[in-house]
């Protein structure tokens, strides 16, 4: 697949790196392994991954990244946060210090109990594609609440798992521990790059959602 020349960042500090590089690729994306502050030079979007909220927000102060994140954010960088990285980006978390703050949500971690509950299912996200999209949740937290410039862009039950403002998208699911490559697609136009090839997940890709997800649930543990 050609390549663009749009750069998307994945923090690597900790949880779900490879798994996102791998979908960015597969989407024809140049992923940028994100340690130090100088790697966020020229990068479109930022995913902050799925992994241990507590340990990334320790390490990213350590790193010196937090304050240059919200500076190349309001200077138009988008933003994902997958899971844990939804955390690290909400504006008030219950129970503990808020920590980027740069999306108006209220989310509440661990809310589905402990690792036996994770699960999959599927849904339709009307922003994000036209037909039923794999969701794997493992540890994962709620959104319980949005500002008024916050769009809810999935809503199951009693919560919000997938919302976003301007810059910045959040998904209390993990879409790279599966096959499917709509979110990535998403996030990528959300970056305003335009992507070649657009082609939906296929019956095989899906079956490998259903059946798969459970050996990567190590990467994400308890946060």
């Amino acid at each position: 697949m050609a390549h663009t020349s749009a750069k998307i960042g994945v923090l690597d500090l900790q949880g779900g790196v490879e798994e996102h590089l791998d979908h960015l690729e597969r989407i024809g994306i140049t992923g940028v392994r994100v340690k130090d502050p100088r790697q966020l030079a020229g990068l479109v979007g930022l995913i902050v991954p799925g992994g241990e909220s507590t340990c990334l927000g320790r390490l990213m102060r350590i790193f010196g990244l937090m304050e240059p994140i919200v500076r190349e954010c309001q200077q138009g960088m988008r933003l994902w946060g997958t899971c844990a990285g939804a955390i690290l980006l909400a504006a008030e978390n219950i129970g503990e210090p808020s920590h980027l703050g740069l999306i108006d949500i209220t989310i509440e971690r661990n809310a589905f109990g402990s690792q036996m509950d994770s699960f999959t299912k599927e849904a339709i996200v009307p922003r994000v594609a036209d037909y039923p999209l794999p969701l794997t949740f493992i540890r994962a937290p709620k959104i319980l609440r949005v500002g008024s410039d916050v769009e809810i862009l999935l809503r199951i039950d009693d919560y919000i798992a997938a919302a976003e403002n301007e810059k910045v998208l959040v998904t209390v699911f993990h879409p790279e521990l599966t096959s499917c490559l709509e979110f990535h697609r998403y996030f990528a136009r959300k970056c305003n790059i335009s992507l070649a090839d657009e082609a939906k997940t296929t019956p095989l890709d899906m079956a490998w959602n259903r059946q798969g997800w459970m050996r990567h649930s190590r990467i994400c543990p308890a946060r």
